[in-house]
């Protein structure tokens, strides 16, 4: 594999960085803000458009940059690549930020609002994908 075609790990890093940027500080907002007014399920269903609309554009623009013309296979590795960083990274906060064990951080995912939070993150994942086979405006 050719050092060209190795963009999907540069494209998965920077979608990665953006998308997490916006998500921590969308996140500290959820948390201190939203739910403490809604509750913490209707503070996620609030959160989740937002992020997903920062994530399509974010990622629109990130392909067009690092992968354009790449087929479905770089495009999925990219979403791959930022899927698995950002797991990490949200593991990596809870054990060292919230003092969780990763038993505990795994468990946030069968609540309600952490079903719904991974839910969103799949769909990020796949998002390269279909911004890649998606005409831009």
């Amino acid at each position: 594999m050719g050092l060209g075609r190795m963009n999907f790990i540069k494209a998965g890093v920077a979608y990665f960085a953006v998308v997490f940027a916006a998500g921590f500080v969308l996140g500290a907002l959820r948390v201190l803000a939203i739910a403490p007014r809604i509750g913490e399920i209707a503070a996620v269903l609030v959160e989740l458009p937002v992020i997903l609309a920062v994530s399509w554009f974010a990622c629109g623009w990130i392909v067009a940059r690092f992968l354009s013309g790449q087929g479905a296979g770089a495009l999925l590795a990219m979403g791959m690549v930022a899927f698995v960083l950002l797991m990490a990274a949200e593991a990596s906060l809870s054990v060292f930020a919230f003092g969780r064990t990763v038993g505990e951080h795994l468990d946030t995912y069968r609540t309600a609002s952490g079903a719904v939070g991974l839910a969103g993150q799949v769909v990020f994942a796949f998002l390269p994908l279909i911004r890649g086979k998606t005409p831009t405006p």
